[in-house]
């Protein structure tokens, strides 16, 4: 049985606003039901360890789908993730592949999580796919191979500017992912707000939205596959 990692967010503070951040249900729930539902075993670990923040935006009726409605329900996955793994306990060895799931939280935590970008590098190394989807590619911004920026020269998509501006956080969140790409040699590309997109360069897989978390895993699942 393949065997996946989830890495999830520990920050809950949305930049200096008072409000409240972390990850973005859909883009857990999505892919995670994507793998699971065809028998790939799931794993989720945090900074922290314990329960993740849940962006209260994305828990809002307004943003469900039918695989947030599923989550709400899943008694189950609720209970896995009150007791995630702590990142520095998990090691690449025992899973063949890792999934970052977005939300504004992995900005401020997991870009500077040294157990995160040592996570990152060591599937890198070892030939496994590394996916991550709608703000997750930030935690891409420190991550070298040999000296050079994973992202340089490799294409690339996460939430973009024009994404940011229309949720009103261009100001508030510590960069923007889609400059940090491009600065760092990325080829960034996107598609219209909100729509379903996806690029795959080889192992690294990245999607630009909560709308493409599905497309992700699917991404993610075709390379599991094909993999012995």
């Amino acid at each position: 049985m393949k065997k996946v990692l989830f890495v999830v967010t520990s920050h809950d503070k949305l930049g200096n606003t008072g409000e409240k951040t972390g990850f973005w249900t859909e883009e857990l729930a999505a892919p995670y039901y994507e793998l699971a539902d065809k028998g790939i075993q799931i794993d989720i670990a945090t900074p922290l360890g314990g329960q993740p923040p849940i962006d209260p935006k994305s828990a809002d009726p307004a943003s469900a789908t039918e695989d947030t409605k599923r989550f709400d329900a899943d008694t189950e996955l609720l209970a896995k993730l009150k007791h995630t793994l702590k990142l520095a306990h998990v090691k690449e060895a025992d899973y063949d592949a890792v999934f970052y799931p977005g939300g504004h939280g992995p900005l401020w935590d997991l870009t500077k999580d040294r157990n995160s970008i040592t996570l990152i590098e060591s599937f890198y190394n070892n030939n496994k796919p590394i996916a991550f989807v709608c703000h997750a590619p930030a935690v891409l911004k420190d991550v070298k191979i040999k000296d050079e920026y994973l992202v340089k020269g490799k294409k690339v998509t996460g939430f973009s500017n024009t994404e940011e501006a229309a949720v009103g956080l261009t100001n508030v969140v510590p960069f923007l992912l889609e400059e940090v790409l491009q600065a760092n040699g990325g080829i960034y590309s996107k598609t219209e707000n909100w729509q379903p997109y996806a690029v795959e360069d080889g192992i690294l897989i990245t999607g630009q939205n909560p709308a493409s978390s599905k497309l992700v895993a699917q991404k993610l699942l075709e390379q599991l596959n094909t993999k012995k």
